[in-house]
């Protein structure tokens, strides 16, 4: 039947989602189906007009419905710190917490050659120009405590290495391995307080 093709084709593109697998996606689709107009029907709209309206911003790599997202487009956010931070998950795990008042650059990934994610693929080279451009003082490293996330952030240290500016880390709370989108709040804001020079 063409209705159950739909189904398990819909099934299929939920159980690609993060943290969901086969078992988990044909629940929530059967969830979904048991309450199309509350929850289907506007759910569909809603993912249709993020598809439509969501950019990255022009400045810092953060998602938003326009092009210069509102964190960078806050004049009180120019306090001459950026904190560099691997994915937009993380972006958003740091301003979940509160305790970050600056701005951010989102990489969108770490150096790694398997992935053919180089300086280049990374916007280190931005990241370069913003800090001499946008007067900061201090960039903040919070990247993960994984092998590719210091690769990345000694690379960033070396590459600022020439710059009148203070590279700092984020510092205790963050377990070696750890990513920051799976911290809780007063972690992530103990880390921020707690950094280092890198």
């Amino acid at each position: 039947m063409q209705d159950s093709r739909d189904i398990e084709t819909l099934i299929e593109l939920m159980a690609r989602l993060p943290g969901l697998g086969p078992r988990s996606a044909r629940r929530a689709v059967l969830t979904l189906l048991k309450k199309r107009e509350a929850l289907m029907a506007p759910l569909a709209q809603a993912m249709a007009g993020v598809a439509l309206s969501a950019k990255d911003c022009g400045i810092c790599g953060n998602i938003s419905s326009q092009a210069t997202c509102p964190i960078c487009a806050d004049p009180d956010r120019a306090t001459g710190e950026i904190c560099v931070v691997e994915d937009v998950a993380d972006l958003w795990a740091m301003e979940r917490g509160q305790a970050f008042r600056g701005r951010y650059h989102v990489l969108g990934g770490t150096l790694s050659a398997l992935d053919a994610m180089g300086p280049d693929e990374l916007g280190i080279p931005r990241l370069a120009a913003r800090v001499a451009s946008e007067g900061i003082t201090e960039v903040i490293l919070a990247l993960g405590a994984t092998v590719d996330g210091q690769t990345t952030a000694h690379y960033i240290a070396d590459s600022l290495g020439g710059a009148e500016v203070q590279i700092t880390s984020l510092a205790q709370g963050v377990p070696i391995g750890g990513e920051l989108n799976y911290l809780d709040d007063g972690t992530i804001g103990a880390a921020l307080r707690a950094r280092r020079r890198f």
